[in-house]
């Protein structure tokens, strides 16, 4: 049997999807000013002082705290079927075709939260492995449900869901530093950086 891990933003999109929901959920004129608000917290990720799940849990209560989740799973929803499709890499969607041609599993393992990555997904006929949001009394509440899904948390991740020793070869397709972990599991089917040129993403 043969596996292919896909991370999704930078490798399968052009864009950083975070982001690009607060764009799409928010307004440009939000966005701008919620960034303006949280430049101190950004420069401090820049420079290595915040940590990126404290990081990525700034931004999105900012932008989604106290935020009914039906509303925003359906805002989600909404994303992925009317703006997402602009931001995909078609190498990508052809790597990820050939590999269901092939009759291969595809997995895209990402950071960003499965709110607004799992249902294009699904329509993809893909499985999705990301970031979960807390959800309280039916409302968001911008922190995480555990560990962010970056790093070393993408393999404890993949690993809970698949047992690699059945596979007989796994592919890792990934952008960042934050892949490596997941690119280390493939040996020799790692790629990192396929569909592109060097863009620099922050890895939150």
């Amino acid at each position: 049997m043969t596996i292919a891990f896909f991370d999704f933003d930078g490798t399968i999109t052009t864009k950083d999807t975070l982001w690009e929901i607060i764009r799409f959920q928010r307004g440009q004129t939000a966005l701008v000013s919620g960034v303006v608000r949280l430049l101190p917290s950004l420069l401090g990720f820049k420079l290595q002082r915040i940590p990126a799940q404290q990081m990525k849990e700034k931004v999105l209560t900012h932008f989604f705290g106290n935020m009914p989740a039906a509303k925003f799973a359906e805002a989600c929803n909404r994303f992925c079927e009317e703006a997402l499709p602009g931001f995909i890499r078609e190498q990508a969607l052809e790597a990820i075709r050939q590999h269901q041609q092939q009759g291969h599993e595809v997995v895209v393992v990402t950071a960003s939260a499965t709110h607004w990555v799992a249902p294009w997904c699904q329509a993809m006929g893909i499985k999705c492995i990301g970031s979960e949001l807390e959800v309280r009394h039916e409302m968001i509440t911008g922190k995480l449900q555990g560990i962010n899904c970056n790093g070393e948390e993408k393999v404890e991740r993949i690993r809970r869901v698949y047992h690699l020793q059945d596979y007989t070869n796994i592919y890792a397709y990934g952008d960042s530093s934050g892949d490596k972990p997941m690119l280390a599991l493939a040996g020799n089917y790692a790629h990192f950086r396929p569909f592109r040129g060097t863009v620099s993403y922050a890895d939150i």
